[in-house]
């Protein structure tokens, strides 16, 4: 409930297709996303939605339960992987400037500096905890679109895009 809500306010991800608690593989549930055309270029803005959108399950679950699980394991690690790519890979970072920071061995970083690998890892981490603090502000502003989803899936296990959308009508 938390991804598919969260992105439903982020203008540049995907429509939410299905949204399940239906284990599917080692994913104790999902949200399906509508198919987008094959980009071959992504936007900062993009890439920093797609960071709320996957923390938005790991904030839900703070938010409802005041505790966390293994469950946003793979989230977390995605997100984690896609900010390092913005600082690292696509010189994203405001501080560090338009640099391709891409090696194949950490020593290599060396050459930036010392303090390098230092600056990389507060980006990467900021760009993650500003994230996570977007997901919960927009899980707080909309608790009770979230209580609706949480207690339908319990009932239903599966919410399908119609369903979803009619949740967000009087909104």
């Amino acid at each position: 409930a938390g991804h598919a809500i969260v992105s439903q306010f982020l203008p540049t991800q995907t429509a939410v297709k299905e949204v399940s608690i239906i284990p599917r593989g080692m994913a104790g549930g999902y949200t399906m996303y509508k198919s987008d055309e094959d980009k071959y270029y992504i936007s900062k803005t993009e890439m920093q939605e797609k960071l709320i959108a996957l923390l938005g399950g790991r904030a839900a679950e703070k938010l409802i339960l005041d505790d966390i699980s293994t469950g946003a394991s793979n989230d977390l690690e995605v997100a984690t992987q896609i900010a390092r790519d913005m600082i690292t890979v696509y010189g994203m970072s405001s501080s560090l400037g338009p640099i391709s920071l891409k090696v194949d061995e950490p020593y290599e970083l060396q050459m930036f500096g010392e303090d390098i690998t230092d600056e990389v890892g507060n980006q990467v981490k900021q760009l993650v905890d500003t994230a996570y603090i977007q997901a919960q502000k927009i899980l707080l502003d909309n608790i009770d679109i979230l209580h609706r989803v949480a207690t339908t899936l319990l009932e239903k296990e599966t919410i399908s895009e119609k369903e979803f959308d009619s949740f967000f009508e009087n909104n």
